[in-house]
């Protein structure tokens, strides 16, 4: 496999700094991971686009403190009548720390316009009340080491109003929430110990994660949608050799715990 030889050499070649900091790394274990994507329910409209500028989460039940923006958020315009059939758009992937996620809020600028049937732009009006973020109720727990994707249902049908005869639209989201369990995570130890391993998890030809072990040969792998990996392990230690692990099942919710395994010379 040339490409996996060709990956693992570039690991095992990394910088002194990166390999102390693999050593000594924490493995952030209590962290889950968090896509969030939006789709719509469509509208009796040509065009509606809304501007996306973050996405934040709460753990707390006082509505007023606990907002978390996540990171990596892809801000900009999205026309929601293009995200319909089952089709959505991740607006953020992101580590959440693990709990019951009590809100959700996604805050728009103003950038937001509406596309009659006639072939009219129409700027959105958005009531001030508005002005803090859409507050979406999710109360749901997370678990470490799980991915979990967050559906934020736009419909746009109860969403936009025309303010009488005037030919002017008013934004008021409808949203609904539908947050799942997508994936799972692999925890296991590779040993000896003395230096850390590069672990790869394949699907097929293609590296889906990455790793090194860390203190006491512990590595964790998390986020990793269901399926069937092999896990590859190739030590610093150019004296050991690599191994390969088989058919490692993953399963959406769980933690796949795997069996100590020890490189050989």
């Amino acid at each position: 496999m040339p490409a996996l030889k060709h990956l693992a050499s570039g690991m095992l070649f990394l910088s002194t700094a990166l390999l102390m900091s693999a050593c000594s790394k924490d493995d952030n274990q209590g962290k889950a991971r968090i896509q969030v994507a939006l789709t719509d329910d469509p509208g009796d409209f040509k065009a509606v686009y809304i501007d996306v500028q973050e996405v934040n989460v709460n753990y707390n039940d006082s509505d007023d403190n606990g907002w978390q923006p996540l990171p990596g958020m892809k801000k900009g315009r999205y026309n929601l009548l293009t995200l319909v059939n089952d089709k959505d758009t991740v607006l953020a992937d992101a580590e959440i720390n693990s709990g019951t996620i009590k809100e959700i809020r996604l805050v728009l600028g103003d950038d937001n316009w509406v596309v009659t049937n006639n072939g009219d732009s129409i700027k959105l009006q958005t009531p001030s009340g508005q002005s803090s973020g859409v507050k979406l109720k999710i109360n749901m727990p997370v678990s470490g080491g799980i991915l979990y994707k967050l559906l934020l249902d736009f419909d746009v049908a109860k969403s936009i109003h025309e303010a009488g005869n005037s030919g002017k639209y008013i934004l008021k989201p409808v949203i609904r929430t539908v947050l799942e369990a997508q994936g799972g995570s692999i925890q296991g130890v590779v040993l000896p110990a003395v230096l850390p391993s590069a672990v790869l998890l394949l699907n097929g030809q293609d590296t889906v994660a990455s790793t090194y072990s860390g203190i006491g040969g512990a590595y964790f792998l998390k986020g990793i949608a269901a399926g069937s990996y092999s896990l590859h392990y190739i030590s610093i230690d150019s004296t050991l050799k690599p191994a390969v692990k088989q058919s490692v099942v993953v399963e959406t919710g769980k933690v796949t715990k795997i069996d100590t395994l020890t490189l050989i010379r």
